[in-house]
């Protein structure tokens, strides 16, 4: 007897992500072939994010958001909270970035993000080759900073991981500059958890 394999392909499943439509309010990634939609973040995250972006120099960086990443090799096209490239490096136009292009990933943990951000994302950017990852928890008041990637698949992962509390400045060599986290606030009320 003969089986036949009902998931679709990795092509399919990218064709139909393309073309799928969320409900407004919602963000939608494709992790390793699965849709992932979440609701939309909260001032706390927000306010992270901005304070991140106004520390990177415009002139030399693209910080951008709401922008998906290419990372085909894990039929994935998360979209961080935070993509930093050099300024004139990759397409003008397009929904995708090329994740080898990307000099840093940022993504903010929210309360339903934390096990996709220190576990499922880490190892999709080290597998996409992307040389800096930074997580920023609010929940935990801490950033955590992965650098190094290595290997391939669900095997990839950073090699280097530096953990600062909010308030220390943590060093983002690839752009040359310290990030200033004193101002990151926290999501009160969301019980502690035990990542990275």
């Amino acid at each position: 007897m003969t089986t036949v394999d009902e998931r679709p392909t990795t092509r399919r499943m990218t064709d139909f992500f393309e073309h799928f439509e969320p409900p407004e309010g919602f963000k939608v990634e494709l992790l390793r072939g699965e849709i992932v939609m979440m609701a939309g973040p909260d001032r706390v995250h927000n306010d992270i994010v901005e304070a991140v972006q106004d520390q990177i120099p415009r002139k030399q960086w693209s910080r951008l958001q709401t922008q998906d990443v290419a990372i085909l090799s894990e039929a994935s096209e998360p979209q961080p909270d935070l993509v930093v490239l050099e300024r004139g490096v990759g397409p003008e136009s397009g929904r995708l970035i090329p994740s080898e292009l990307i000099t840093l990933l940022v993504e903010v943990v929210s309360k339903t993000s934390i096990e996709r951000d220190y576990c499922t994302k880490r190892s999709i950017y080290a597998a996409g080759c992307v040389s800096a990852y930074l997580i920023i928890d609010p929940i935990m008041g801490q950033c955590v900073l992965l650098t190094e990637p290595a290997s391939a698949g669900e095997d990839a992962d950073y090699q280097v991981q530096r953990v600062s509390k909010f308030g220390d400045p943590v060093p983002l060599a690839g752009l040359g500059i310290e990030l200033e986290t004193e101002e990151f606030g926290t999501l009160p009320n969301v019980k502690p958890h035990r990542w990275p």
